[in-house]
C-alpha cells in the first residue's frame, strides 16, 4: 500500500524559510513525478511545484525563485524548500503521487507565515 507522509511544516515569520519533506512509502516512487501542492483558508487546492522522474522542476509563478523542489530516489523522499516566505504563503501543503490512474495524496502539513 502507498502511503504519503509529510513533515517540517510550522509557524515562520515572514521572510524565513521552512523544508518541507514528503516521505513514499512502497517501491513506486522513483518511477513517477512528484507534486506539491497547498490549499490556503477559503482557498481552492492549488499546485505549488512539479519535479519529474529525471529531475525537471516546474514552479507556479507566485512561488518562482523562492521555493525548490527536489527529490531523492535512495530516499524515497521529495522536499520544497520555501525560502522568503510570504503571509499569503500560508497554507497546508499537501504532496501528491500520480502513478498511471492512481493518485495518491499525504495527509498535509500546515505552513503558518505570520508576525
Amino acid at each position: 500500500q502507498v502511503q504519503l507522509v509529510e513533515s517540517g511544516g510550522g509557524l515562520v515569520q515572514p521572510g524565513g524559510s521552512l523544508r518541507l519533506s514528503c516521505v513514499v512509502s512502497g517501491s513506486i516512487f522513483s518511477t513517477n513525478p512528484m507534486r506539491w501542492y497547498r490549499q490556503g483558508p477559503g482557498k481552492q487546492r492549488e499546485l505549488v511545484a512539479g519535479i519529474s522522474t529525471g529531475g525537471n522542476t516546474y514552479y507556479a509563478d507566485s512561488v518562482k525563485g523562492r521555493f525548490t523542489i527536489s527529490r531523492d530516489n535512495a530516499k524515497n523522499t521529495v522536499y520544497l524548500q520555501m525560502n522568503s516566505l510570504k503571509p499569503e504563503d500560508t497554507a497546508v501543503y499537501y504532496c501528491r503521487l500520480l502513478s498511471g490512474v492512481d493518485i495518491y495524496w499525504g495527509q498535509g502539513t500546515q505552513v503558518t507565515v505570520s508576525s
